[in-house]
């Protein structure tokens, strides 16, 4: 059985993998490398702004496609995860294997970091037993210059038997040139004769006794060696994929299952067990890539890293590691709150001044009261509480940490966090995920991708809302600063220990819960993993701006008005809607009073966070809406205002604690939950991460609560 037209080419691109595709004519380019090579640079210098980021079908890994013209030809640049093997460890291996086996790309470029070339020339060859249609880029030609690190690209090109190319992409140095030799490389104009693995002679035997039964199933659209390989090796994922591309199960053949059974018999005779041959296979990988290494790379500086590890004994000790880190991450904090300030209230200026102007314009065409009532003091002030109070915010806080990100200092953090969270069980790079959290929950939802485990990915999605999100400090700020730092001479200081206070029982909480989810509902075995700590980098200001505001910041504002819309019509509707002489949201509060008083608050703090469900950021507008008795989201003018207002009704500091507390730990927002169903596909883990938070919102409030009645505190 071989393959068909429709199973290959660009129709298994379009089905398969849903690249983009204006025209058949369309060049399809695959871009591939290990994490920390510059790749994105590549990626984003080749196509600019003309890209389309997106999900892989059926994957929760960031699909980036973008498009170029080079001499009259349309280019799509499919934009690979971040590997460091073909090997399927985890979901973004499998996707980049699948693409360049089953893809088809008319070319696939191969990132690699010219100061660690060595390392990436692993992947380099892995690749090269796929394809033949390889052009290696070897990027940052400008760090190896100046740790006087020199590689030999044409000796390179010679022992790969595939088109080297030099960039220094940041500068957009050798772009050109990678362009025209993919041109040439896909026209056929550069021949490519790709240098072959020498396996054990072991393996070479056991694999031509597979591959002319393989070769006769795929034909010469996949290289029927490569697959003899995998197929020997026991990969279930590859062979679940071969098995759609081929829409015929291999696991039935009854032909190649005695062949694989008969070459692993052999095998084991050879004393060889199918768990090791792994290992021999990366052994002889490895092995060609230090030869291949050893012959064009040469430095005149062999201590060309000294100072990255001068540096990270100081970042990554036991003793400065963790303060060092706090601090960071207070600057961060202290300069989106800080800034976000001005920015918010003229944001605030502006879209309540066009609001003005639409209430004229409903006036003026006279338009019932109701009608007016609704859009804009339903709708549109709800849109624009969030917006203001939203945006500012992450629109500092995202390329701040972003900044971080490109220094190379986030995989610190990691390295420094890892040993807490495996004593919770859980994964190291979910501290990374708790950190973007505090920008934006959802935004820390998606970056939970980037932990391979299936498990530890739902750990790290479930209690990320543990953490404050940008949402919440609003609140915690203002209650902290009018009740517990109300009066004194370090009552600043005092407010700033409360709020810090909290952030820290966050993580606490964190580890707590990540601990318990590994013990009970998501048992497992810990996972290992790669983390590697790429050298300190210069960061590119103008692309972490555009890259934390579009792919990050907008993103995540898109999700929280699509939710905060309708809502500002129930909100609207709930303070309106009178039953007697109370309206709907007072019987609301009537009701939940009782149980709300048992954790220190009242009815009304409770169906504020309630119907503040759309966006953390309008649940002191509505509070004050309700004490008020208004039909529309309020806010006062002055801290003083607010706190007479809550004092006027009943309020204390158990109240302010209790209310900062529940607000630290309850359901998440509902663009959380949304982007939790959208990456999890599934409303058992949605419902779970709602309620988790929230029972234990509750039962610290109840214990704080009546701990302090007890003990005659209040």
């Amino acid at each position: 059985m071989g393959l068909t037209n429709q199973s290959t080419g660009t129709n298994a691109l379009n089905e398969m993998f849903e690249v983009q595709l204006e025209s058949p004519d369309d060049i399809i380019v695959a871009l591939a490398g290990n994490p920390n090579t510059g790749k994105s640079t590549v990626f984003n210098s080749l196509t600019g702004l003309n890209q389309h980021t997106g999900n892989w079908p059926g994957k929760t890994v960031t699909n980036a496609q973008g498009k170029y013209i080079h001499r009259d030809e349309r280019y799509v640049l499919v934009d690979l995860p971040g590997t460091y093997s073909l090997l399927a460890n985890s979901v973004e291996e499998q996707i980049a294997r699948d693409f360049i086996c089953f893809g088809n790309p008319h070319a696939t470029v191969v990132v690699t970091d010219a100061t660690c070339l060595e390392r990436n020339l692993n992947l380099v060859l892995q690749i090269l037993e796929i394809t033949d249609k390889v052009i290696v880029c070897v990027n940052l030609l400008d760090e190896a210059e100046r740790k006087k690190i020199n590689v030999n690209l044409e000796k390179l090109s010679k022992l790969l038997g595939v088109p080297v190319v030099g960039t220094t992409a940041r500068k957009g140095k050798g772009l050109v040139e990678l362009k025209d030799t993919v041109r040439k490389v896909v026209s056929g104009e550069i021949k490519t004769s790709p240098t072959k693995i020498n396996y054990d002679e072991v393996l070479e035997e056991a694999i031509i006794e597979v591959e002319p039964h393989i070769s006769d199933l795929v034909g010469t659209q996949i290289n029927s060696k490569w697959i003899s390989l995998r197929l020997i090796d026991g990969d279930t994922p590859l062979l679940d994929s071969l098995n759609d591309y081929l829409e015929y199960d291999l696991s039935k053949d009854n032909e190649l299952n005695r062949t694989l059974d008969k070459v692993h018999s052999d095998l084991k005779k050879q004393d060889i067990e199918l768990k090791a041959l792994r290992d021999h296979i990366v052994s002889n990988i490895v092995k060609t890539a230090e030869n291949i290494g050893n012959e064009v790379v040469t430095s005149e500086n062999k201590t060309h890293n000294e100072l990255d590890r001068k540096i990270d004994r100081v970042l990554t000790s036991r003793i400065f590691g963790i303060p060092i880190m706090i601090a960071l991450l207070g600057l961060i904090f202290w300069l989106t709150i800080e800034g976000a300030n001005v920015p918010s209230s003229m944001l605030a200026d502006g879209l309540f001044w066009i609001e003005d102007k639409l209430s004229m314009f409903f006036f003026g065409i006279n338009a019932p009261v109701w009608i007016h009532d609704i859009i804009i003091l339903g709708v549109y002030r709800t849109l624009a509480w969030v917006i203001s109070v939203m945006l500012p915010p992450m629109a500092i806080f995202f390329p701040l940490f972003t900044l971080l990100e490109d220094l190379g200092y986030l995989p610190r953090v990691a390295f420094n966090l890892d040993n807490y969270f495996k004593k919770a069980c859980a994964h190291g790079k979910q501290a990374l995920t708790m950190c973007m959290g505090f920008g934006c929950n959802a935004a820390g939802i998606v970056s939970c991708r980037i932990i391979d485990s299936p498990r530890e990915r739902l750990i790290a999605i479930i209690t990320n809302n543990f953490v404050p999100c940008n949402g919440r400090f609003p609140t915690l700020i203002a209650l902290a600063s009018i009740f517990i730092g109300a009066a004194g001479a370090f009552s600043s200081a005092v407010a700033t220990l409360s709020v810090l206070a909290a952030i820290v029982l966050g993580v606490m909480l964190t580890l707590l819960i990540s601990r318990i989810l590994s013990k009970t509902i998501l048992k497992g075995l810990p996972s290992s993993f790669t983390l590697e700590l790429p050298p300190y980098r210069k960061p590119q200001v103008g692309r972490i701006v555009v890259r934390s505001i579009f792919d990050r910041t907008l993103f995540v504002l898109g999700r929280a008005i699509a939710v905060a819309a309708p809502a500002g019509l129930v909100i609207w509707f709930m303070a309106n809607i009178t039953i007697g002489n109370a309206s709907l949201l007072t019987h609301c509060a009537q009701f939940l009073d009782p149980f709300s008083r048992l954790l220190g608050m009242d009815g009304y703090i409770m169906m504020a966070f309630i119907l503040g469900l759309p966006a953390n950021e309008i649940v002191i507008p509505i509070l004050i809406m309700s004490y008020m008795a208004k039909g529309s989201m309020l806010e006062l003018d002055t801290l003083d205002q607010m706190r007479q207002l809550f004092i006027n009704n009943g309020w204390t500091w158990l109240t302010a604690v209790c209310t900062m507390l529940f607000s630290l730990n309850h359901w998440p927002c509902g663009t959380t939950l949304w982007t939790i169903k959208k990456e999890t596909q599934s409303w058992k883990w949605t419902g779970l991460s709602f309620l988790i938070p929230t029972l234990a919102g509750i039962a610290i409030c109840f214990i704080v609560a009546q701990g302090a009645h007890l003990l005659g505190l209040v």
